[in-house]
């Protein structure tokens, strides 16, 4: 079975539902304690996630056919976690499903982060995550006094400059004259590339 099997109401009332279970406080003691126990917090999060699929009877019987059954504990929800794992490829071109799917994603992020840096660590690490932010949104609203020419080729040395530090965050910036540099070189054939 492939994800198109299961409509696109019910992968979003599952995103709904898990990003529901996040704010709970015993999903976030329950990641403390897979921590504390030397357990990978994400193992968690896996057993949460079944647990709704379970409960909206989101399953994979042995007859190879999808099932929406009412009682728990029937059929297999690793079915429905392949299939949230395929809306990235399946939706693709659904912007608002894509935004739902990857802030479930980074909020499952952040919930193993809390629990495994501790107060102190995690409300740093939120710190950094906000003073970057904020620098993305100034290299942006700079880019946006250039040409569009100007901002691809802005966007294509970030991307380079991104792949060249294996996707590292902090090579998500681009200083302003960085920038100026780029877009001199593209309207001065003294540095034209060949």
């Amino acid at each position: 079975m492939e994800i198109r099997d299961i409509i696109k109401g019910t992968v979003v009332v599952s995103i709904r539902s898990i990003l529901s279970s996040h704010s709970q406080p015993d999903f976030k003691e329950r990641i403390v304690e897979a921590v504390n126990d030397k357990q990978e917090p994400v193992a968690v999060t896996t057993a949460v996630q079944e647990e709704i699929f379970l409960e909206m009877g989101v399953v994979y019987q042995a007859k190879v056919e999808i099932s929406f059954v009412t009682e728990t504990g029937f059929g297999d929800p690793s079915f429905g976690l392949a299939c949230l794992g395929k809306v990235n490829i399946t939706y693709e071109n659904d912007q608002d499903l894509m935004i739902r799917h990857y802030r479930f994603v980074a909020d499952e992020e952040l919930a193993c982060d809390e629990a495994e840096l501790g107060p102190d660590e995690f409300a740093e690490k939120l710190h950094s995550q906000q003073k970057l932010h904020e620098q993305q949104l100034q290299m942006l609203k700079y880019m946006r006094k250039f040409h569009l020419d100007d901002q691809s080729a802005i966007l294509e040395k970030l991307h380079h400059q991104m792949e060249d530090a294996n996707f590292d965050v902090e090579a998500s910036i681009l200083s302003s004259e960085q920038i100026q540099e780029i877009v001199q070189r593209r309207v001065s054939p003294l540095f034209r590339p060949r």
